[in-house]
Protein backbone atom coordinates (compact mmCIF):
# COMPACT_ATOMS: atom_id res chain seq x y z
CA UNK A 1 0.00 0.00 0.00
CA UNK A 2 1.23 3.38 -1.30
CA UNK A 3 2.32 5.97 1.91
CA UNK A 4 -0.26 8.53 2.60
CA UNK A 5 -0.42 11.80 1.14
CA UNK A 6 0.91 14.57 3.26
CA UNK A 7 -2.13 16.75 4.21
CA UNK A 8 -1.34 20.08 2.22
CA UNK A 9 -0.71 17.77 -0.85
CA UNK A 10 -4.15 16.01 -0.48
CA UNK A 11 -5.84 19.17 0.28
CA UNK A 12 -4.38 20.75 -2.90
CA UNK A 13 -5.29 17.81 -5.13
CA UNK A 14 -9.11 17.42 -3.81
CA UNK A 15 -9.16 21.19 -3.88
CA UNK A 16 -8.70 20.86 -7.80
CA UNK A 17 -10.90 17.79 -7.96
CA UNK A 18 -13.99 19.96 -6.59
CA UNK A 19 -13.06 23.02 -8.82
CA UNK A 20 -12.77 20.67 -11.75
CA UNK A 21 -16.19 19.19 -10.67
CA UNK A 22 -17.37 22.54 -10.40
CA UNK A 23 -16.24 24.12 -13.94
CA UNK A 24 -18.19 20.57 -15.21
CA UNK A 25 -21.24 21.34 -14.15
CA UNK A 26 -21.38 24.85 -13.96
CA UNK A 27 -20.71 24.20 -18.19
CA UNK A 28 -23.68 21.79 -18.31
CA UNK A 29 -25.49 24.27 -16.49
CA UNK A 30 -27.77 23.80 -12.99
CA UNK A 31 -28.41 20.59 -11.13
CA UNK A 32 -32.19 20.54 -11.72
CA UNK A 33 -33.98 19.25 -15.15
CA UNK A 34 -33.89 21.86 -18.14
CA UNK A 35 -37.08 21.94 -20.26
CA UNK A 36 -38.09 23.32 -23.44
CA UNK A 37 -41.26 24.63 -24.43
CA UNK A 38 -41.79 25.11 -28.57
CA UNK A 39 -43.99 26.81 -30.12
CA UNK A 40 -45.66 25.76 -33.19
CA UNK A 41 -48.21 26.55 -36.09
CA UNK A 42 -50.98 24.06 -35.57
CA UNK A 43 -54.20 22.85 -37.73
CA UNK A 44 -57.52 23.40 -36.02
CA UNK A 45 -58.91 20.80 -33.38
CA UNK A 46 -61.66 18.60 -34.52
CA UNK A 47 -63.38 19.95 -31.71
CA UNK A 48 -63.23 23.97 -32.87
CA UNK A 49 -65.65 26.03 -34.62
CA UNK A 50 -64.38 26.49 -38.45
CA UNK A 51 -64.71 30.34 -37.80
CA UNK A 52 -62.06 30.39 -34.96
CA UNK A 53 -59.20 29.94 -37.41
CA UNK A 54 -57.50 31.46 -40.07
CA UNK A 55 -54.91 29.92 -41.00
CA UNK A 56 -53.37 27.56 -43.17
CA UNK A 57 -52.69 24.09 -42.05
CA UNK A 58 -49.84 23.47 -39.74
CA UNK A 59 -47.85 20.27 -38.75
CA UNK A 60 -47.33 21.05 -34.76
CA UNK A 61 -49.79 20.23 -32.28
CA UNK A 62 -49.18 23.12 -30.17
CA UNK A 63 -46.88 23.58 -27.45
CA UNK A 64 -44.55 20.81 -27.62
CA UNK A 65 -42.55 20.06 -24.13
CA UNK A 66 -38.93 18.29 -24.28
CA UNK A 67 -36.47 17.69 -21.23
CA UNK A 68 -32.93 18.86 -22.62
CA UNK A 69 -29.57 17.15 -21.66
CA UNK A 70 -28.02 19.87 -20.92
CA UNK A 71 -24.58 18.57 -21.84
CA UNK A 72 -25.45 17.27 -25.19
CA UNK A 73 -28.56 19.47 -26.05
CA UNK A 74 -30.07 16.01 -27.11
CA UNK A 75 -34.04 16.34 -26.53
CA UNK A 76 -36.43 14.12 -25.44
CA UNK A 77 -40.61 14.86 -25.61
CA UNK A 78 -41.92 14.75 -22.17
CA UNK A 79 -45.31 16.43 -22.49
CA UNK A 80 -47.87 18.13 -25.15
CA UNK A 81 -50.63 21.13 -24.67
CA UNK A 82 -52.83 20.46 -27.68
CA UNK A 83 -53.78 23.46 -29.15
CA UNK A 84 -55.17 24.45 -32.83
CA UNK A 85 -54.67 28.19 -32.92
CA UNK A 86 -51.02 28.17 -33.61
CA UNK A 87 -49.68 28.98 -30.61
CA UNK A 88 -46.33 30.24 -32.25
CA UNK A 89 -44.64 32.86 -30.15
CA UNK A 90 -43.72 32.49 -25.70
CA UNK A 91 -42.32 33.97 -23.19
CA UNK A 92 -41.70 33.56 -19.58
CA UNK A 93 -42.74 36.14 -16.87
CA UNK A 94 -38.77 36.88 -14.97
CA UNK A 95 -40.09 34.08 -12.06
CA UNK A 96 -40.85 31.42 -14.51
CA UNK A 97 -44.04 29.98 -13.00
CA UNK A 98 -46.30 31.67 -15.80
CA UNK A 99 -45.57 31.17 -19.79
CA UNK A 100 -47.39 32.67 -22.16
CA UNK A 101 -48.63 32.15 -25.79
CA UNK A 102 -49.34 34.18 -28.36
CA UNK A 103 -51.67 32.34 -30.74
CA UNK A 104 -51.35 33.46 -34.35
CA UNK A 105 -54.76 33.12 -35.60
CA UNK A 106 -56.97 35.85 -37.15
CA UNK A 107 -60.41 35.22 -35.92
CA UNK A 108 -61.77 34.62 -32.77
CA UNK A 109 -65.77 33.49 -32.90
CA UNK A 110 -66.77 36.25 -34.92
CA UNK A 111 -64.64 39.13 -33.70
CA UNK A 112 -61.12 39.20 -35.91
CA UNK A 113 -58.52 38.87 -33.17
CA UNK A 114 -55.69 36.78 -31.58
CA UNK A 115 -55.87 35.48 -28.21
CA UNK A 116 -52.97 35.33 -25.61
CA UNK A 117 -53.14 32.47 -23.09
CA UNK A 118 -51.19 32.41 -19.66
CA UNK A 119 -50.19 28.89 -18.25
CA UNK A 120 -49.29 27.66 -14.62
CA UNK A 121 -45.59 26.16 -14.81
CA UNK A 122 -45.50 23.14 -12.57
CA UNK A 123 -42.64 23.81 -10.27
CA UNK A 124 -41.74 20.10 -10.22
CA UNK A 125 -41.99 18.83 -13.72
CA UNK A 126 -42.40 21.92 -15.78
CA UNK A 127 -46.20 20.71 -17.15
CA UNK A 128 -48.14 23.47 -17.96
CA UNK A 129 -51.64 24.02 -17.23
CA UNK A 130 -53.58 26.93 -18.99
CA UNK A 131 -55.07 29.31 -16.42
CA UNK A 132 -56.97 31.52 -18.87
CA UNK A 133 -56.68 33.12 -22.39
CA UNK A 134 -57.48 36.92 -23.50
CA UNK A 135 -58.20 38.57 -27.15
CA UNK A 136 -54.63 40.21 -28.16
CA UNK A 137 -56.11 43.44 -29.21
CA UNK A 138 -55.69 42.38 -33.01
CA UNK A 139 -55.06 40.13 -35.60
CA UNK A 140 -52.38 37.05 -35.86
CA UNK A 141 -50.11 38.18 -32.59
CA UNK A 142 -46.85 37.10 -34.00
CA UNK A 143 -44.95 38.19 -30.97
CA UNK A 144 -44.94 38.87 -27.30
CA UNK A 145 -42.77 39.35 -24.57
CA UNK A 146 -43.34 39.97 -20.50
CA UNK A 147 -42.27 43.58 -18.99
CA UNK A 148 -39.50 43.49 -16.88
CA UNK A 149 -41.64 44.59 -14.15
CA UNK A 150 -43.30 41.09 -14.71
CA UNK A 151 -46.86 42.59 -14.15
CA UNK A 152 -47.68 43.05 -17.99
CA UNK A 153 -47.43 41.41 -21.47
CA UNK A 154 -46.85 43.30 -24.45
CA UNK A 155 -48.24 41.65 -27.74
CA UNK A 156 -47.63 42.81 -31.34
CA UNK A 157 -50.72 41.68 -33.55
CA UNK A 158 -48.83 41.71 -37.46
CA UNK A 159 -51.98 41.18 -39.12
CA UNK A 160 -53.57 43.44 -37.02
CA UNK A 161 -50.81 46.54 -37.62
CA UNK A 162 -51.21 46.76 -33.76
CA UNK A 163 -49.70 46.48 -30.52
CA UNK A 164 -51.34 45.73 -26.78
CA UNK A 165 -50.78 46.36 -23.21
CA UNK A 166 -52.14 43.04 -21.31
CA UNK A 167 -51.84 43.10 -17.23
CA UNK A 168 -51.04 39.91 -15.56
CA UNK A 169 -52.59 39.44 -12.46
CA UNK A 170 -51.75 38.24 -8.95
CA UNK A 171 -52.39 34.42 -10.05
CA UNK A 172 -50.76 34.99 -13.45
CA UNK A 173 -53.73 35.23 -15.30
CA UNK A 174 -54.37 38.21 -17.67
CA UNK A 175 -56.59 40.62 -17.87
CA UNK A 176 -58.09 42.84 -21.02
CA UNK A 177 -55.72 44.93 -22.89
CA UNK A 178 -55.11 48.11 -20.97
CA UNK A 179 -54.31 49.88 -23.70
CA UNK A 180 -54.42 48.66 -27.73
CA UNK A 181 -52.15 51.00 -30.07
CA UNK A 182 -52.99 50.89 -34.03
CA UNK A 183 -50.10 51.51 -36.58
CA UNK A 184 -50.58 54.24 -39.48
CA UNK A 185 -48.87 56.02 -41.99
CA UNK A 186 -47.56 55.58 -45.52
CA UNK A 187 -46.77 51.52 -46.36
CA UNK A 188 -43.29 51.30 -47.97
CA UNK A 189 -42.98 50.08 -51.20
CA UNK A 190 -42.43 46.37 -52.52
CA UNK A 191 -38.68 46.65 -53.82
CA UNK A 192 -36.55 46.77 -50.70
CA UNK A 193 -33.22 49.17 -50.21
CA UNK A 194 -31.10 46.99 -50.04
CA UNK A 195 -32.51 43.65 -50.90
CA UNK A 196 -29.68 41.67 -52.84
CA UNK A 197 -29.37 41.63 -56.60
CA UNK A 198 -31.71 39.61 -58.40
CA UNK A 199 -34.01 39.73 -55.07
CA UNK A 200 -37.69 38.98 -55.57
CA UNK A 201 -38.28 39.07 -51.49
CA UNK A 202 -41.50 40.95 -50.36
CA UNK A 203 -43.35 39.93 -47.69
CA UNK A 204 -45.29 42.86 -45.54
CA UNK A 205 -45.61 45.67 -47.48
CA UNK A 206 -49.05 45.70 -48.06
CA UNK A 207 -50.14 46.90 -45.16
CA UNK A 208 -49.84 47.83 -41.24
CA UNK A 209 -47.33 44.91 -39.80
CA UNK A 210 -46.45 45.04 -36.18
CA UNK A 211 -44.21 41.98 -36.06
CA UNK A 212 -42.25 42.70 -32.35
CA UNK A 213 -42.69 44.41 -29.01
CA UNK A 214 -40.16 44.79 -26.24
CA UNK A 215 -39.19 46.82 -23.45
CA UNK A 216 -35.86 48.04 -22.97
CA UNK A 217 -33.86 46.96 -20.06
CA UNK A 218 -34.87 49.39 -17.92
CA UNK A 219 -38.23 49.05 -18.61
CA UNK A 220 -38.86 52.91 -18.77
CA UNK A 221 -39.35 52.66 -22.97
CA UNK A 222 -41.40 49.77 -25.25
CA UNK A 223 -40.65 49.65 -28.96
CA UNK A 224 -42.06 47.54 -31.41
CA UNK A 225 -41.53 46.92 -35.14
CA UNK A 226 -43.45 47.45 -38.01
CA UNK A 227 -42.48 45.74 -41.07
CA UNK A 228 -45.12 47.71 -43.57
CA UNK A 229 -43.80 51.25 -41.96
CA UNK A 230 -40.19 50.71 -42.34
CA UNK A 231 -40.29 52.14 -38.90
CA UNK A 232 -39.05 50.77 -35.27
CA UNK A 233 -41.30 53.19 -32.89
CA UNK A 234 -40.51 54.10 -29.05
CA UNK A 235 -43.20 54.63 -26.49
CA UNK A 236 -42.83 55.48 -22.66
CA UNK A 237 -44.50 53.30 -20.27
CA UNK A 238 -46.97 54.30 -17.67
CA UNK A 239 -46.09 50.69 -15.57
CA UNK A 240 -49.01 52.18 -12.97
CA UNK A 241 -51.79 52.10 -15.61
CA UNK A 242 -50.37 49.86 -18.24
CA UNK A 243 -50.44 52.50 -21.09
CA UNK A 244 -48.02 53.79 -23.85
CA UNK A 245 -47.93 57.53 -25.08
CA UNK A 246 -45.13 58.26 -27.75
CA UNK A 247 -41.55 59.39 -27.04
CA UNK A 248 -40.50 62.88 -27.77
CA UNK A 249 -39.18 61.09 -31.14
CA UNK A 250 -41.65 58.93 -31.37
CA UNK A 251 -39.91 56.72 -34.15
CA UNK A 252 -37.19 56.01 -36.57
CA UNK A 253 -37.43 54.93 -40.26
CA UNK A 254 -35.57 52.29 -42.05
CA UNK A 255 -34.60 52.64 -45.72
CA UNK A 256 -38.24 52.34 -47.76
CA UNK A 257 -39.05 48.38 -48.23
CA UNK A 258 -36.50 47.04 -45.91
CA UNK A 259 -39.08 45.80 -43.44
CA UNK A 260 -37.69 45.69 -39.85
CA UNK A 261 -38.67 42.36 -38.25
CA UNK A 262 -37.16 41.55 -34.61
CA UNK A 263 -34.47 43.52 -32.33
CA UNK A 264 -32.27 42.75 -29.96
CA UNK A 265 -30.61 45.53 -26.97
CA UNK A 266 -26.77 45.21 -26.24
CA UNK A 267 -26.08 44.04 -22.65
CA UNK A 268 -24.74 47.18 -22.06
CA UNK A 269 -28.17 48.88 -23.12
CA UNK A 270 -26.42 51.38 -25.31
CA UNK A 271 -27.09 49.99 -29.04
CA UNK A 272 -29.76 48.42 -30.47
CA UNK A 273 -29.76 45.98 -33.22
CA UNK A 274 -32.42 45.67 -35.92
CA UNK A 275 -32.38 42.81 -38.65
CA UNK A 276 -34.73 43.71 -41.68
CA UNK A 277 -36.99 40.87 -43.36
CA UNK A 278 -36.91 41.69 -46.61
CA UNK A 279 -33.75 43.85 -47.21
CA UNK A 280 -31.19 41.63 -45.58
CA UNK A 281 -29.48 43.70 -43.04
CA UNK A 282 -28.80 44.19 -39.65
CA UNK A 283 -28.82 48.22 -38.73
CA UNK A 284 -27.22 49.44 -35.27
CA UNK A 285 -28.79 52.28 -33.43
CA UNK A 286 -27.24 54.14 -30.55
CA UNK A 287 -29.99 54.04 -27.99
CA UNK A 288 -30.66 57.10 -25.55
CA UNK A 289 -32.02 55.49 -22.14
CA UNK A 290 -33.11 59.01 -20.89
CA UNK A 291 -34.90 59.82 -23.73
CA UNK A 292 -35.80 56.73 -25.85
CA UNK A 293 -33.93 58.39 -28.88
CA UNK A 294 -32.46 56.14 -31.81
CA UNK A 295 -29.59 57.11 -33.42
CA UNK A 296 -28.83 55.33 -37.09
CA UNK A 297 -25.36 54.70 -37.03
CA UNK A 298 -24.21 51.18 -39.15
CA UNK A 299 -26.23 49.12 -42.11
CA UNK A 300 -24.70 45.54 -43.58
CA UNK A 301 -26.03 42.91 -44.73
CA UNK A 302 -27.04 39.64 -42.89
CA UNK A 303 -26.06 37.74 -46.19
CA UNK A 304 -22.03 36.39 -47.30
CA UNK A 305 -20.17 38.99 -49.54
CA UNK A 306 -21.29 38.12 -53.53
CA UNK A 307 -25.07 36.50 -52.22
CA UNK A 308 -27.44 36.97 -55.33
CA UNK A 309 -30.94 36.34 -55.10
CA UNK A 310 -34.35 36.46 -52.81
CA UNK A 311 -33.81 36.12 -48.27
CA UNK A 312 -36.12 36.50 -46.06
CA UNK A 313 -34.45 37.61 -42.87
CA UNK A 314 -35.76 36.39 -39.29
CA UNK A 315 -34.11 36.13 -35.93
CA UNK A 316 -30.96 38.40 -34.51
CA UNK A 317 -29.64 38.06 -30.95
CA UNK A 318 -26.91 39.59 -28.53
CA UNK A 319 -24.84 36.84 -26.99
CA UNK A 320 -24.81 37.53 -23.12
CA UNK A 321 -21.32 39.02 -23.14
CA UNK A 322 -22.07 41.63 -25.77
CA UNK A 323 -19.44 40.26 -28.41
CA UNK A 324 -21.20 38.86 -31.11
CA UNK A 325 -24.96 39.23 -33.20
CA UNK A 326 -26.39 35.89 -34.38
CA UNK A 327 -28.83 37.08 -37.68
CA UNK A 328 -30.87 34.58 -39.40
CA UNK A 329 -31.21 34.12 -43.11
CA UNK A 330 -34.19 32.20 -44.65
CA UNK A 331 -33.81 30.64 -48.67
CA UNK A 332 -30.22 31.06 -47.34
CA UNK A 333 -30.87 28.91 -44.73
CA UNK A 334 -28.02 30.14 -42.40
CA UNK A 335 -27.37 31.53 -39.39
CA UNK A 336 -24.99 34.55 -39.76
CA UNK A 337 -22.43 35.97 -37.41
CA UNK A 338 -20.73 39.01 -36.90
CA UNK A 339 -18.28 40.09 -34.13
CA UNK A 340 -19.06 43.45 -32.07
CA UNK A 341 -16.22 46.02 -32.26
CA UNK A 342 -15.55 48.31 -28.93
CA UNK A 343 -18.12 50.74 -30.31
CA UNK A 344 -20.70 48.43 -31.19
CA UNK A 345 -20.17 48.28 -34.90
CA UNK A 346 -20.63 44.81 -36.68
CA UNK A 347 -18.04 43.08 -38.66
CA UNK A 348 -18.90 39.67 -40.75
CA UNK A 349 -17.50 36.59 -39.45
CA UNK A 350 -18.74 33.90 -41.29
CA UNK A 351 -22.30 31.82 -41.32
CA UNK A 352 -23.67 28.52 -40.67
CA UNK A 353 -26.33 26.27 -42.24
CA UNK A 354 -28.98 25.57 -40.09
CA UNK A 355 -29.01 21.78 -41.46
CA UNK A 356 -32.82 22.88 -42.45
CA UNK A 357 -35.31 25.00 -43.99
CA UNK A 358 -36.42 28.41 -43.04
CA UNK A 359 -34.95 29.23 -39.73
CA UNK A 360 -37.74 31.29 -37.75
CA UNK A 361 -35.81 31.60 -34.54
CA UNK A 362 -33.16 30.15 -32.46
CA UNK A 363 -32.13 30.73 -28.82
CA UNK A 364 -29.40 30.11 -26.29
CA UNK A 365 -29.72 27.58 -23.48
CA UNK A 366 -29.28 29.51 -20.29
CA UNK A 367 -25.38 29.16 -20.00
CA UNK A 368 -25.12 30.23 -23.66
CA UNK A 369 -23.15 27.23 -24.62
CA UNK A 370 -26.05 25.95 -26.83
CA UNK A 371 -27.88 27.25 -29.34
CA UNK A 372 -31.42 25.63 -30.80
CA UNK A 373 -32.82 26.55 -34.40
CA UNK A 374 -36.67 26.26 -35.28
CA UNK A 375 -36.54 25.14 -38.93
CA UNK A 376 -40.01 25.77 -39.45
CA UNK A 377 -40.46 23.90 -42.94
CA UNK A 378 -37.97 21.04 -42.39
CA UNK A 379 -40.20 20.28 -39.13
CA UNK A 380 -37.62 20.34 -36.87
CA UNK A 381 -34.90 21.77 -34.24
CA UNK A 382 -31.39 21.74 -35.32
CA UNK A 383 -29.05 22.33 -31.93
CA UNK A 384 -25.61 23.48 -32.54
CA UNK A 385 -22.32 24.18 -29.98
CA UNK A 386 -21.33 27.45 -29.32
CA UNK A 387 -17.65 28.33 -28.83
CA UNK A 388 -17.64 31.51 -26.76
CA UNK A 389 -14.01 32.32 -27.92
CA UNK A 390 -14.78 32.89 -31.46
CA UNK A 391 -18.75 33.09 -31.20
CA UNK A 392 -18.90 29.96 -34.14
CA UNK A 393 -21.95 27.29 -34.24
CA UNK A 394 -20.79 23.73 -34.70
CA UNK A 395 -23.81 20.97 -35.01
CA UNK A 396 -24.03 18.45 -32.94
CA UNK A 397 -25.86 16.07 -34.63
CA UNK A 398 -28.91 16.60 -32.90
CA UNK A 399 -31.92 16.75 -34.85
CA UNK A 400 -35.35 17.04 -32.94
CA UNK A 401 -38.66 16.14 -34.92
CA UNK A 402 -41.68 18.71 -34.20
CA UNK A 403 -44.04 19.93 -36.80
CA UNK A 404 -43.64 23.95 -38.37
CA UNK A 405 -41.91 24.91 -34.76
CA UNK A 406 -41.68 28.85 -34.55
CA UNK A 407 -40.28 29.82 -31.13
CA UNK A 408 -38.56 28.08 -28.55
CA UNK A 409 -37.50 29.36 -24.60
CA UNK A 410 -35.92 27.27 -21.94
CA UNK A 411 -37.01 26.73 -18.29
CA UNK A 412 -35.01 25.35 -15.31
CA UNK A 413 -36.67 23.37 -12.54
Amino acid sequence: MPAPLPSRRRFLIQSAATALLGASAQAAGGKGKLIAYVGTYTSPLKNMRPTQVDLPPGNGRGIHLFEVDRATGAMKPCGLVEMGNSPSCLALNPSHTHLYSGNETERLGDDESGTVSAFAIDPKTGDLKLVNSVRSGGKGPAHLAVHPNGKHVLVANYFGGSVAVLPILPDGSLGEATDVKKDAGNVGPTKATNAAPGSFAFSGHDQTHAHMIEADPSGKWVLHVDLGLDQILVWKFDAEHGKLTPAETPFVSLPPGDGPRHFAFHPSGRWLYSIQEEGSTVALFDFDPQTGRLTSRQTISSLPPGYAGSNFCSEILVSADGRFVYAGNRLHDSIGLFAIGSDGTLSYVTEEWTRGDYPRSFTFDPTGSLLTCCNQRADHLAVFRVDKASGKLAFTGHYVPVGNPSQIVFHEL
